[in-house]
């Protein structure tokens, strides 16, 4: 210890064993997540790595046992980052003992297959790709690797995380509280979760006999907002479903310009459930995606390979959540005439 009581010299796996009361092998498959120890021991491990503030020597472990403790998590690109799935997989990955490695495509030359290429390098225990690499958990050599494969080369979504099933949910909520009339405003045509989104939205007021019209849009504010201020004066639409929350924030700012009340006269739902829509007045109803459970069973997939183990199955579950809020609410009767865009 240093005079001011805290610890100057690196703790060592023996310190950690000493202080939980198991022995160094006990450490050490704790540290490789290979299981089988009880629990009470596992905490007690956990706990004096804590306080001892202990880290392994991974180089010293490379040498010894040709293993390196590090885990890439490959991406196409550095910019644009879906940062919630990094955040939740790298949180899984340290808390069993691993090393992340954040790569991007701009630092490996194998095109598509840069996975493989990492891979082969003999750095990495395991790979996480996010948007290319094998379509089922395999092993390459010495190295696990798991694609998360709701990305494209650009980082837009497509897969489970683009699935349009909950516009149809909502449509059909509003369609319960009587609107007949809806409006979708869509995000780009170049992402696979706004076209699937429309097309929900188109077949679902088809299937519900209501009026279903559709306006191009973007993800940011101002496309929802053109959108609405757009509306004839005697517009029959009730209800605005917008391809993300920015825009559906834009929609409702238009309304209330052009004399509006939400959800009063105009109902408005949005898709993503960002900060700014819960504590929006009134807070937005919305769609939450669960980007981090892509991240952790990604993890908890790779981890598995490289213990040898049957990697656990993906939750069936949809990673899509229906939130409605106060921003949606029972079609007018009647309401006050839309003011012109001029006004």
């Amino acid at each position: 210890m240093g005079q001011d009581g805290v610890r100057t010299k690196k703790a060592t796996i023996y310190e950690v064993a000493a202080l939980a009361g198991v022995s160094h092998q006990t450490v050490s498959r704790y540290l490789r997540g290979n299981g089988g120890l009880r629990p009470d021991t596992a905490e007690r491990v956990e706990a004096a790595i804590g306080q001892l503030n202990y880290r392994p020597n991974l180089i010293a472990r490379s040498m010894r046992t040709r293993r390196t403790g590090r885990i890439a998590l490959l991406v196409p690109s550095t910019t644009g980052l879906p940062l919630r799935l990094i955040s939740a997989a790298m949180s899984v990955a340290h808390e069993a003992g691993w090393a992340v490695d954040l790569i991007g495509r701009e630092n490996a030359a194998g095109g598509n297959d840069h996975w493989q290429e990492v891979a082969d390098s003999g750095e990495f225990e395991g790979v996480l790709a996010l948007g290319s690499g094998p379509h089922t958990p395999r092993a390459t050599g010495t190295t696990a690797v798991v694609a998360v494969a709701n990305y494209d080369e650009e980082l837009h979504s497509r897969g489970a995380l683009a699935d349009g099933a909950a516009c149809g949910q909502i449509v059909r909520h509003l369609a319960d509280l009587g609107h007949r009339h809806l409006l979708h405003v869509s995000g780009p045509a170049d992402y696979a979760s706004a076209r699937n989104r429309q097309q929900t939205f188109l077949d679902t007021t088809a299937e519900l006999g209501l009026s279903g019209t559709v306006v191009a849009g973007s993800w940011k504010g101002r496309s929802g907002h053109d959108a609405v201020m757009a509306l004839p004066r005697d517009t029959p639409v009730t209800a605005v479903v917008a391809g993300n929350d920015h825009s559906a924030l834009g929609a409702m700012r238009a309304a209330v310009e052009r004399g509006w009340r939400i959800p009063r006269d105009l109902s408005v739902f949005g898709w993503d459930d960002h900060d700014c829509g819960r504590y929006s007045t009134p807070s937005l109803s919305t769609v939450a995606n669960d980007v981090e459970r892509q991240g952790r069973e990604g993890v908890q997939r790779l981890l598995a390979l490289i213990r040898g183990e049957e990697p656990p199955a993906p939750d069936p579950r949809s990673l899509h959540t229906f939130l409605p809020r106060e921003s949606v609410g029972p079609a007018p009767l009647r309401r006050a005439r839309l003011r012109p865009a001029h006004e």
